[in-house]
């Protein structure tokens, strides 16, 4: 099934304003089929939530994207370049314009805040360390964190460790910002402040977004489009007011039914 109906680049086997696509993606671990010749793509600009049960293939996408694992068939295409199959000077290349913030922080505990956020620019982008530290300062503002530039991710609470990585992750100016369940690690009580900050970062700049979260407010809210997965397919897909008032398959009907 796919997202949105496309005609193809001669050039490139994209369609116009197409940003991330997957084509006949197949991942098994061992017997287990975890994506099934899966095809979807994301526009430039849009921000697409997957959601679905647990093992239903969503965070594998995710996994696949940032190169932490490799499909067993299939293409992905990003931004018009392969990223599998490629070599691997040039999924290096593509990997630059992905940035993920995942469940748990991932942070360098033995680097400041500061450090944590400028050394992917300059040692992968090349830029210059000045650079790079007023490029974390603005981060650091924007996150509301602007007092712990020289703080160890040890002294910060759950949702300031994540509003980091969400820091981290924009500092490499990325095309794609992907988002696995960022909140599933914080206690209740900060979900909501990492969740606004998200908020204000989809309706406040142009990146893309592919989220999977089983906080279906949240999903509701940013949404341009919700793809409702199951079984490594996608068996619904639609605008979010369609997939959470008014779904057309059952299974989608029982999921949010037992989630919301």
């Amino acid at each position: 099934m796919s997202v949105e109906p496309r005609t193809k680049s001669p050039a490139t086997g994209t369609a116009p304003g197409e940003l991330i696509r997957l084509d006949q993606v197949t991942k098994r671990f061992g017997a287990n089929t975890v994506l099934d010749h899966l095809d979807f793509s994301v526009q430039s600009g849009k921000h697409v939530t997957l959601i679905g049960p647990s093992g239903s293939g969503k965070t594998t996408i995710l996994r696949l994207l940032m190169t932490l694992t490799e499909p067993d068939e299939g293409t992905i295409t990003v931004d018009g370049e392969p990223l599998f199959p490629a070599p691997e000077k040039q999924v290096r290349e593509v990997r630059k314009k992905i940035g993920m913030v995942f469940q748990q922080f991932n942070l360098f505990p033995n680097m400041s805040v500061l450090r944590n956020i400028t050394e992917a620019p300059v040692q992968v982008l090349g830029m210059s360390k000045d650079e790079a530290e007023a490029r974390a300062r603005e981060l650091l503002e924007l996150v509301g964190l602007t007092d712990k530039c020289d703080a160890k991710p040890t002294r910060l609470s759950g949702g300031q460790q994540q509003r980091v990585a969400i820091a981290r992750a924009l500092a490499m100016r990325p095309k794609v910002l992907l988002l696995d369940e960022v909140t599933s690690a914080l206690d209740p009580e900060l979900v909501a402040g990492v969740l606004d900050l998200l908020r204000d970062i989809a309706r406040s700049t142009d990146i893309t977004m592919l989220c999977v979260t089983h906080e279906m407010g949240f999903a509701r809210d940013i949404s341009d489009q919700v793809l409702m997965f199951d079984g490594g397919r996608i068996i619904e897909s639609g605008p979010p007011e369609q997939i959470f008032g008014d779904p057309e398959q059952d299974r989608t009907r029982e999921f949010l039914g037992a989630v919301l």
